[in-house]
């Protein structure tokens, strides 16, 4: 790492390309206010300040004599560079309409797709891709911090919108401190954003938020009530950021927040429990219950945060109850319905009743046998299609409709098997525990059939 860079906590790659964070899990966050935020920074307890550019390291090296770079500056083996000290970025403000607009996450998964979508905008006056470990983008300015450290407020100086990537799109992270680690993280940029001087902070949750439930009304509204059950560590961590995004606008007045809500991910490299359902040799059915399906592409995610980020979203008057808060769901128009998902994957379904699939998914969860506990499989049974009716009204239309979408994904896992969620491979020690598992789920199955037939005869 060059000397002009700030130092940093080393952090590992998984197998999923996700970078490995370590932190201390907590049951909620409140945020602090701004002006004590850069109070702190100002102080020392995060990356250091310099009163002067004139006075910093880095204007007394060779490189900060020539190019009058500060501490904050970088330049990367393509030859990007970082912007100037906090007092030239003021007095260079970004051309009206063209926003310099920092990611967090920049180096891996959707956060490097977003930052080649901006770097070739050209509705973007600049791009400040922010993470630990430096990325492949070079038409980008890196600027390397953990976005939990204090010095991130330096980081984003001379930022107009961030944009925070919350959703998870990888399962397998390598390391049980990730949950705790993500809440941590949105609360960090929603009070470093407003002490910098960003005006519009961007965040992505998931729809999963609306929760999956036998009577929600196909499509959901985008103001329809959060009913999610906190059951898991993701839906638990998604819950808890939504809560900090409506309440960033008021801690923080004058901030500007949307939250953008995708249907079920695909493309793009995302693996979650919902994308492994694909992988099984058979796709699970409830009896009596209809399964929807939606999926938003990874591509029209990325260009939705484009819009959002370059020309922002307007929330209906009757639903901002929220002032400064802007929530609007993502995904392809309509829904498939069991028959075109088996149509378009190939694969048929196995029915079972509610009782035994939920039950027996919630024993393999508790075992560690699957990553998908009984909340989890509520997803792959009960309809949550949402209606992306506010993008659409700012011009946003998806590239993707739900078969081409179901296809990418096929193409993508094309020789990956997934049981229970959990991805069967050659180094898998537990394959042969899931694979046993799974026997008893379907030998249960049975069992309840013929228990069934005895009682009719």
């Amino acid at each position: 790492m060059s000397n002009d860079e700030p130092s940093v906590r080393p952090r590992r790659r998984t197998t999923s390309g996700k970078s490995d964070v370590r932190a201390a899990g907590e049951a909620s966050v409140e945020l602090p206010d701004a002006a004590s935020t850069a109070a702190k920074t100002a102080a020392g307890k995060g990356t250091p300040r310099k009163a002067a550019a004139g006075k910093s390291a880095a204007g007394k090296s060779a490189a900060g004599k020539s190019a009058g770079k500060s501490p904050a500056e970088s330049t990367t083996a393509e030859g990007t560079t970082t912007e100037g000290t906090s007092t030239e970025r003021a007095a260079a403000p970004a051309k009206r309409g063209r926003p310099v607009v920092a990611v967090t996450g920049a180096a891996h998964g959707l956060g490097e797709l977003l930052v080649r979508r901006l770097a070739s905008s050209d509705g973007v006056k600049k791009v400040i891709a922010i993470d630990t470990i430096r990325g492949d983008v070079a038409e980008a300015t890196w600027r390397l911090v953990d976005v939990r450290d204090p010095g991130l407020v330096d980081r984003l100086s001379g930022v107009d919108v961030v944009v925070h990537l919350v959703v998870d799109s990888a399962l397998d992270h390598g390391n049980p401190g990730y949950h705790a680690s993500t809440v941590r993280a949105a609360a960090a940029v929603l009070t470093a954003a407003p002490a910098a001087g960003v005006k519009h902070v961007v965040l992505v949750t998931s729809a999963m938020v609306y929760g999956a439930r036998v009577d929600n009304p196909v499509p959901l509204s985008e103001d329809a009530e959060l009913q999610a059950a906190a059951d898991s560590d993701s839906l638990g961590d998604l819950l808890e950021i939504e809560r900090l995004a409506a309440q960033a606008p008021r801690t923080h007045p004058g901030l500007q927040v949307t939250v953008l809500r995708p249907a079920a991910l695909v493309g793009g490299g995302v693996d979650t429990i919902l994308t492994r359902h694909f992988e099984a040799p058979r796709l699970l059915a409830v009896k009596g219950l209809s399964t929807r399906w939606q999926f938003c592409h990874a591509d029209d995610l990325v260009s939705a945060l484009e819009l959002v980020a370059t020309l922002g979203l307007t929330a209906d008057a009757e639903a901002a109850e929220t002032p400064g808060l802007v929530v609007a769901a993502v995904g392809s128009d309509g829904w498939l319905e069991r028959a075109d998902v088996e149509r378009i994957t190939g694969k048929r379904h196995i029915e079972l009743p509610a009782s035994v699939a939920f039950g027996t998914a919630e024993r393999l969860h508790r075992l560690g046998v699957t990553p998908a506990a009984s909340s989890d499989l509520q997803y792959l049974v009960h309809p949550w299609v949402v209606d992306a009716r506010r993008l659409a009204a700012g011009g946003w239309r998806p590239a993707y409709d739900n078969e081409a979408a179901l296809r990418a994904a096929m193409a993508e896992s094309s020789g990956s098997l997934a049981i229970g969620g959990h991805r069967l491979g050659r180094r898998d020690a537990a394959a042969g525990a899931a694979v046993g598992a799974t026997v008893a789920l379907v030998g249960t199955a049975a069992l309840v059939r013929r228990a069934r037939r005895r009682r009719r005869g």
